[in-house]
């Protein structure tokens, strides 16, 4: 976690199960560090819920990509891991419980349906979507949770990976600790050097 430097030209990918506060945090350091903030979702979901075929999602991917110094990329997509765990170098994993990832996912859904939030390519959750439908990002959650664990430990232990600077994060506080303090204290130093 030392040899981890967090600065405009970091290149961050953010995983972890649905609802474990991915893009939450990727607006955070995008902010904080002026990065690119690269939301998979955004660029893979067309209007009605349309997916964006795959060639043209993967080349979203890299142009969003190779137009910024530093970025931070927030999604779970396997087919274009190759793109996005091949161009970072830093990976922080949400590895949070279940029952809280799942408080999340049934808080944000509620939320968006309440406010009638307006999503990617002007998306919006129905409730018929979010509660009785098999496509239910609740149930999508409930039944990925174990899957996606599984995955990133592997993959965090792959050799195709191994040059990646692994952050795990297993409690929403570790957030402010291991991240956000140490860039405040790198912010500290460099203001000292001026």
């Amino acid at each position: 976690m030392n040899n981890i430097e967090f600065n405009s030209h970091s290149k961050i990918l953010i995983v972890g199960t649905s609802g474990s506060g991915k893009s939450t945090l990727a607006r955070r350091l995008s902010k904080e560090l002026n990065l690119t903030d690269v939301e998979l979702d955004s660029l893979f979901w067309k209007p009605n819920w349309t997916e964006t075929p795959q060639d043209e999602f993967r080349d979203k991917i890299l142009n969003a990509i190779s137009k910024s110094h530093g970025f931070v990329i927030h999604g779970n997509y396997n087919k274009t891991r190759d793109i996005t765990w091949g161009n970072s170098k830093i990976v922080i994993w949400l590895d949070y419980p279940k029952w809280l990832v799942m408080w999340r996912v049934f808080k944000r859904s509620v939320s968006r349906l309440i406010k009638n939030e307006v999503l990617w390519s002007c998306n919006q959750e129905s409730f018929q979507k979010t509660f009785l439908s098999k496509d239910s990002i609740i149930l999508w959650a409930w039944n990925t949770y174990d899957l996606r664990r599984q995955q990133y430990l592997q993959l965090m232990q792959s050799p195709e990976f191994e040059n990646l600077k692994i952050i795990r994060i297993t409690k929403p506080d570790e957030i402010d600790r291991m991240i956000f303090s140490k860039i405040r204290r790198e912010n500290e130093k460099d203001l000292r050097r001026l």
